[in-house]
């Protein structure tokens, strides 16, 4: 990193300079690291070289962090660059100019739908040198930053939103004021950020890393305002009868009368409802293409247990749910057929994505009993913590016993190591499991799952798994991010893994 920061001598613009370092410091951004956090590693780490270095690209360098680092990172180059400021160390002409820009003006260009909103914020240094930063953020990634790149031909790209938001009645192209710029950037950047370790850098474009520190930098030069300005067709929040009284309205329209099995069309919209509220920022009534298909190629076949009746009438329910919805959510009609026409294309693809838990050969009624609020993504691992639910054991029948109640756990468990009562601290050990298993049905933390197929993976068979994730917990005691960060670290267990 410091020999490549010998090209920032040769630049002759602060712009060109702190897009490279912004480049740089993107190496690492959304990478992990065993044993500890990559920004303080390698980011401090560099911080702390190149002030060692001394060296006219080591200050150069240092100066630039100081603008675009995390906050521990811009202390500390800061101070750095002044020391060697003091000691006479050269720099360019241009490093007194680093991040010393004014906004010029915020824009958006958003679609209809409320899918996606393009932000573009003009900045200059002095009057010169205008370039633009632009981010998409994409609301059916929960609002997430997902691209961004720097363009230094401002006229000609708010000259291009503007043509293109002219001949396209989906697209509204406008200014905004740049503290509601700061507010819709500044979330959008967190959610990416909240999503770092788990499937950020997958969502996000190939270039984003390169931009981030740059645009995380740009945008503290915004105005700061009061809170995050609501995203397009945003209600207030939605309670649990809010949410009852909005399905019993969609049951009751005329877009849902043709739907033949009231039940289940009952269960699919409770499912349509619940989705925008908890997953697209409170918004059940907005609809588009790209929403429907995530919901039912994705999130459907992921989160939500559905009975036969049900798979069967969701593609037709959220059709109605369509032709219900968008004309409350003042959608123009060709949106509404443009969804339409998406929700019968993925039709068929959904009795492909969505598999029931049935056809894995699991009894339905087993399933039940694992996923009593229905979410399909904790049956592995709850399958994995009580793999003993049916059968006899001496003088009790494993299908009537419920894991969802504290004290059949601790039959369940008792059962599953029956081979182990003599062992003196066996009271103890067993509260382990307990706890262990407890934690794996509720998912918290997410990473204890992620571990134990990590070690599944290689080979460990699921006794080792549980004792060394036992082991850690013990060690880690009542600090949830350090147990999450030890989770994160295990990559293999000993040959002999204690018992």
């Amino acid at each position: 990193m410091l020999l490549a920061a010998r090209e920032l001598l040769a630049v002759r613009s602060p712009l060109d300079a702190e897009l490279m370092v912004s480049d740089m410091l993107g190496a690492w951004w959304g990478r992990r690291l065993r044993g500890g956090d990559v920004e303080q590693i390698l980011g401090e780490g560099l911080v702390d070289y190149a002030a060692k270095a001394g060296t006219p690209a080591a200050l150069t360098l240092l100066i630039s962090v100081a603008y675009l680092g995390t906050a521990r990172q811009a202390a500390k180059a800061e101070g750095a660059a002044l020391a060697l400021m003091e000691s006479d160390v050269a720099r360019p002409r241009w490093a007194d100019r680093v991040g010393a820009v004014k906004p010029a003006g915020c824009y958006v260009s958003r679609d209809v739908y409320g899918d996606q909103d393009t932000v573009v914020c003009t900045f200059a240094y002095n009057g010169e040198e205008e370039h633009a930063l632009v981010v998409v953020v994409d609301y059916n990634m929960r609002g997430m930053a997902r691209d961004a790149w720097v363009s230094s031909q401002v006229d000609k790209l708010l000259e291009q939103a503007r043509l293109e938001a002219a001949v396209n009645p989906m697209l509204r192209f406008e200014e905004i004021e740049p503290k509601q710029a700061r507010a819709l950037l500044e979330f959008a950047m967190k959610a990416t950020r909240d999503s770092l370790g788990r499937s950020a850098p997958r969502l996000v474009s190939d270039g984003y890393s390169a931009y981030h520190a740059f645009a995380r930098s740009r945008i503290k030069a915004l105005p700061p305002g009061r809170k995050r300005p609501a995203p397009p067709h945003s209600e207030a929040p939605y309670s649990r009868d809010r949410r009852a009284m909005l399905a019993a309205e969609f049951l009751a329209s005329d877009a849902a009368e043709n739907l033949s099995d009231p039940s289940a069309a009952s269960r699919c919209a409770d499912h349509i409802i619940d989705y925008g509220c908890d997953q697209d920022l409170g918004r059940p009534l907005r609809i588009s293409p790209a929403k429907c298909e995530t919901f039912l190629l994705d999130w459907l076949p992921r989160k939500v247990m559905l009975q036969p009746a049900e798979q069967e009438a969701m593609p037709h329910a959220l059709a109605a749910w369509v032709r219900f919805a968008g004309p409350r959510a003042g959608l123009p009609e060709q949106g509404i057929r443009a969804t339409l026409d998406a929700v019968w294309e993925a039709t068929a693809r959904f009795t492909e994505a969505y598999r029931d838990p049935t056809t894995f050969g699991l009894d339905r009624a087993l399933v039940e009993r694992l996923l009593p609020d229905g979410d399909l993504s904790a049956l592995a691992r709850r399958a994995f913590a009580f793999p003993m639910l049916q059968g006899v054991h001496g003088s009790i029948i494993l299908d009537t016993l419920n894991p969802a109640d504290e004290g059949d756990r601790r039959i369940l468990l008792e059962i599953d190591h029956a081979d182990e009562r003599d062992r003196p601290d066996f009271d103890e050990h067993l509260a382990w499991h307990e706890e262990i298993a407890a934690r794996l049905w509720e998912g918290d933390p997410p990473q204890l799952w992620e571990a134990a197929q990590r070690l599944m993976d290689l080979g460990h068979d699921r006794h080792e798994v549980l004792h060394l994730l036992i082991e850690i917990a013990e060690r880690m005691g009542d600090h949830p991010d350090e147990l999450a960060a030890a989770l994160d670290d295990i990559a293999d267990i000993p040959d002999e893994p204690s018992p």
